[in-house]
């Protein structure tokens, strides 16, 4: 048993007992790490920003802003070498970096947090670190679309067989379950940007939530940061955490639910008794024990890992829909599930492109899989084409499947011509739709570095540090 632990440990925030102090900073320590240049790039914009207010005496004159703007680059830089370290004692990335500050600056350091909260502060972190992953993820996701599209277009119209209740159906090709996906991908990201969207607004200034007795600019921050605007009310402000990231992750839980279909597809159909495809052998895992074997692990664990990301949605969820309104510790355990979620989606749309690029087709198989039934729902439409009814035609073939043996695979493919048949797929414009989709994230990327750029006063991202 855990026995009572007496001793404090003197934080910037005071004295707190070692077990309590274990226990409120959680995986805080460790989570922060991926914080460390998203906080100090806003406590650039805060600093920047106070140093304007209107008052007598000015709170930072512009060389103390250049003095405090050079330290957090320098902070910046030493956390891309793995060289800053949160410690148990900072609690969190926030402390962790007013203590570098005040170690390197003194009194000017002690200054960094006048105005703001550890609760704006956190939020305007996690909005920024989500800004640049959800750009990140877009990419990654348009990347996989064109992998789609690719294959599509290279199989446009290779016979497969289209299965409904998983049994054989009607005629399709492969063209068509690729561009499926391709198509759910473009509106799965819909849902991703309009949650970009709803992220790109600056929560700075809120402070506890109720604001503070300061004349600072709200707007200010929200433009230093590259912010589309700041949140209106100052309690919604911190009220918006874990909300937005719940959005977030089921935006994301739309991507992956999109991916696991697929991985469930190409398990399927990458069988020996299908043998449609052949999966990517420097993709597949081995057994400890068959020699023989090559095992689809990836496709298996994109579908569970579908399963944690909305789980993560869900649980960030439950952990907000009881907090009354103001800051609630319940929230600093949102902060994992909405990184792993984030980190997991990205993962997973990166490895299926990779598997979609590497996957063969196996046209002999897929035609084998052509038995006469599939083409009764072709030639009773074909019998209303010669003037008889629908129901008619329907029972006709169903007593005559015998006039079947003769039909052909690729002139049924070829027969379906209307738009996004399998004779007039639209790849064109998937195509564009993808250039299109890059081409928004690639601007609205280089958008939000030449903003931090300016504020940094040198060009981000930081490789080194050059003086102010």
């Amino acid at each position: 048993m855990l026995g009572p632990m007496k001793r404090e440990h003197q934080t910037t925030v005071g004295a707190i007992q070692d077990e309590v102090l274990a226990y409120t900073a959680g995986r805080d320590v460790v989570l922060d790490q991926a914080l460390i240049e998203v906080d100090c790039i806003g406590s650039a914009a805060h600093v920047t920003m106070l140093s304007e207010m209107s008052i007598e005496p000015p709170l930072f004159s512009a060389e103390d802003v250049k003095s405090i703007i050079t330290a957090l680059g320098d902070i910046m830089v030493a956390a891309r070498k793995g060289e800053f370290q949160i410690t148990l004692a900072d609690q969190d990335v926030h402390l962790a970096v007013e203590r570098a500050l005040t170690e390197k600056l003194g009194d000017l350091g002690k200054k960094v947090h006048t105005a703001r909260s550890r609760n704006d502060q956190v939020a305007v972190d996690l909005r920024l670190f989500a800004k640049t992953e959800l750009l990140d993820t877009i990419k990654d996701i348009a990347a996989l679309g064109q992998a789609l599209h690719t294959f599509a277009a290279k199989h446009e119209k290779v016979p497969m067989v289209g299965r409904t209740h998983m049994q054989p159906g009607m005629p399709s090709s492969v063209g068509l379950w690729a561009c499926s996906y391709a198509d759910a991908l473009l509106e799965d990201v819909a849902l991703v940007q309009t949650a970009y969207q709803l992220n790109d607004q600056s929560p700075l200034g809120a402070a506890a939530s109720y604001g503070v007795p300061l004349p600072i600019d709200r707007h200010r921050v929200a433009e230093l940061l590259g912010f589309e605007k700041p949140i209106h009310s100052v309690l919604h402000a911190n009220n918006a955490r874990g909300k937005l990231e719940s959005i977030i992750l089921s935006a994301l839980s739309q991507v992956m639910l999109t991916l696991s279909r697929l991985a469930q597809d190409l398990m399927l159909f990458t069988m020996p008794e299908f043998g449609y495809f052949t999966l990517p052998a420097e993709y597949c895992t081995g057994s400890s024990i068959m020699p023989q074997k090559r095992n689809p692990d990836v496709l298996e664990l994109v579908r569970s890992r579908a399963t944690k990301v909305m789980t993560a949605s869900v649980a960030i969820f439950d952990i907000v829909k009881g907090a009354p309104s103001g800051y609630n510790r319940d929230l600093q355990d949102a902060k994992e599930y909405f990184m792993d979620g984030l980190f997991t989606t990205r993962t997973s749309v990166r490895i299926m492109a990779l598997m979609v690029e590497g996957l063969t087709v196996n046209e002999q198989a897929l035609l084998k899989g052509f038995s006469p039934d599939v083409f009764a729902t072709d030639r009773a439409l074909h019998l209303v084409g010669e003037g008889m009814t629908f129901r008619d035609a329907y029972h006709h073939v169903k007593e005559h499947l015998d006039e079947l043996e003769s039909m052909d695979p690729q002139a049924a493919v070829d027969a379906k011509t209307h738009y996004g048949a399998t004779a007039g797929l639209d790849l064109n414009g998937v195509a564009s739709a993808y250039t299109a989709l890059l081409e928004q994230t690639s601007a609205a990327r280089q958008a939000y570095h030449q903003t931090v750029s300016s504020l940094l006063g040198q060009s981000y991202p930081l490789t080194d540090v050059k003086a102010q």
